[in-house]
């Protein structure tokens, strides 16, 4: 991404920006000599620890360590990626990016979809204006006016063609923004949203990317959101978010609701730090892109079946986000309640009495699997500890790792050992000592296609493994592609399958690692689990480096292997 943009340029761009400034439009800074210090916006604090230098131009956190630069701030506290930090910045200095044609291109059909995104959002706040019943039923839900202002709340007219008429000349980037659906046989294109509260829904910097609809009377669907288009990808947004930022960093906690009237109806009364995903299950996008603006998430569900199978999912998806200092604790409401009504009917202090009752992630972890199990005989214990260890092995190593474990041998009355809690960075040479029987997998694979297979289902316990004294020859069948699967791995050890995969889209051997990725480990079909992986790799990668030590030079020194100890050390 930085090679994209001239250094020249981002020395001028920062030049150009006071970080003083870009910083304090955020958190609220505060003089302190001839620095200006702050609560920390990346952790939790009730002393300032956040120290920001304007001859520097430099932030850095006593507390967390954050540090850096204008860019990285924005990256940090926006969550953005490098280029979008650029532009933001950019555009505030009046500067422009420079980019190849291809890149001018795509930024110059984008940036009239934002800007007539945000005009279609002036226009649903006019209609509503102009609408007592759409009015009347705001004030029915207990919404005021600045509640609707803030949210930019608005209303599609009734009819087909409102904003084709409003917008006459932008027909095809209606279209393409998803507000006009095209009609068939060459049909003129139609209205997506009639009759409905519309919610505009903004990404990180605050633009209109899409919108989320809700309609007035009992018409199916009740809410309807854009489909997916150039500017929306639902799967990696919230609903809120923008207009949470600031009080979730003051509370250093974002509450995850399920929808839309949940977020307006809880700011309506003072809750400012909720958001709420957009029609799919809480994602670990979601997670991370939550966790970089706030050390704490609350998911708060329905307490009906749906409502847990939700946050079981959401569950799933956090373990893995779970790094030290981090922490998230999962709300269940009373049946037939949501935090719209109960807000509206207990006010603020009875959603926040509600918020007392949160339980954390692995205690939920626990009551879930244990609500599927009987526990109190030797057979239920272990099969508690057979479906935790899967889980339990996605989260990072950390406090918050041991202490789940831990708990999960109080509840089985049994110590796991020091198997159990060195998951990670277990030593090669002990886990290929491991009892072959218990690891094998499926005999009819070559090692060097099993080799391949576990790295493609677990590719971050390569990283745990201790590859020193290694070499695999890469002129073994399948060495070279074996040889690139690790180094991918390697080179970014929380790279999922979908992605390693990606890297060979255009490799002939694509549709042989798309085979092993899917197959089975386990002749019985049972989930391979990152234990048995770590343990069975380290075995098979022995196995291949014994083969090899027949074909490669042992004479050779490190820095000239061809094979793994040599892609570890270059």
């Amino acid at each position: 991404m930085m090679a994209q943009i001239p250094q020249h340029f981002i020395d001028e761009l920062l030049t150009r920006t006071d970080i003083v400034d870009v910083i304090d439009a955020r958190v609220t800074l505060r003089k302190a000599g001839v620095n200006y210090t702050a609560r920390c916006p990346f952790h939790s604090e009730k002393t300032p620890s956040f120290n920001v230098n304007p001859s520097r131009q430099f932030y850095h956190c006593f507390g967390c360590g954050a540090s850096g630069d204008a860019i990285q701030f924005l990256m940090d506290y926006e969550g953005m990626h490098f280029v979008d930090a650029v532009e933001a910045l950019a555009e505030r200095a009046g500067m422009e990016v420079p980019r190849n044609e291809k890149q001018t291109r795509k930024v110059a059909a984008s940036r009239p979809l934002y800007e007539l995104m945000d005009a279609v959002a002036r226009f649903y706040q006019q209609a509503l204006k102009a609408h007592p019943p759409a009015i009347d039923y705001l004030k029915s839900r207990g919404l005021s006016g600045e509640t609707a202002r803030n949210f930019r709340i608005g209303f599609a007219p009734e009819g087909w063609d409102a904003l084709i008429k409003a917008f006459p000349n932008d027909v095809p980037a209606l279209v393409e923004t998803g507000m006009l659906i095209q009609g068939e046989d060459g049909r003129r294109p139609y209205q997506r949203f009639r009759n409905r509260i519309m919610f505009p829904i903004r990404d990180r910097r605050g633009r209109v990317i899409a919108f989320g609809g809700r309609v007035l009377d009992q018409q199916e669907p009740k809410y309807l959101n854009s489909p997916e288009t150039t500017l929306f990808h639902k799967g990696r947004e919230v609903y809120g978010l923008s207009e949470a930022r600031r009080a979730a960093q003051d509370a250093a906690s974002m509450i995850v609701v399920e929808g839309y009237m949940d977020v307006v109806a809880l700011a309506n009364h003072g809750i400012d730090n909720a958001v709420a995903t957009l029609g799919t299950a809480a994602n670990q996008e979601h997670s991370e892109m939550l966790y970089k603006v706030v050390p704490s998430i609350v998911f708060c569900f329905d307490g009906d079946r749906a409502g847990r199978a939700a946050a079981w999912r959401a569950l799933q998806a956090t373990l893995p986000c779970l790094q030290s200092g981090r922490q998230a604790e999962f709300l269940f409401l009373p049946d037939g309640e949501d935090p719209d009504s109960i807000v509206r009917r207990r006010g603020a202090a009875g959603f926040r009495a509600l918020l007392e009752s949160r339980m954390s992630i692995i205690d939920f972890l626990y009551q879930h699997l244990q609500s599927e199990l009987t526990i109190q005989g030797m057979a239920g214990k272990a099969q508690l500890a057979e479906k935790a260890r899967p889980l339990l092995a996605t989260i990072p190593p950390g406090v918050y790792k041991d202490l789940a474990l831990r708990q999960l041998e109080a509840l089985i009355g049994l110590s796991l050992g020091g198997s159990t809690r060195s998951m990670p960075g277990r030593p090669l040479g002990a886990a290929g000592r491991a009892g072959p029987a218990a690891t094998r997998g499926d005999s009819a694979l070559s090692p060097g296609a099993r080799a391949m297979q576990l790295c493609l289902q677990e590719p971050g316990v390569i990283a745990t493994l201790d590859l020193d004294d290694l070499d695999i020859d890469p002129d073994m069948r399948g060495g070279t592609t074996l040889l690139k699967v690790i180094g991918f791995c390697l080179q970014e050890p929380d790279i999922s399958t979908a992605r390693l995969l990606e890297r060979f889209r255009d490799d002939p051997t694509h549709p042989h690692l798309k085979k092993l990725a899917a197959r089975p480990y386990w002749p019985d079909g049972r989930e391979l689990d990152t234990d048995t992986a770590a343990i069975a790799l380290a075995q098979v990668l022995r196995q291949l480096h014994q083969r090899s030590s027949r074909t490669m030079s042992e004479h050779l020194p490190p820095g000239q292997r061809r094979g793994l100890i040599g892609l570890t050390r270059r």
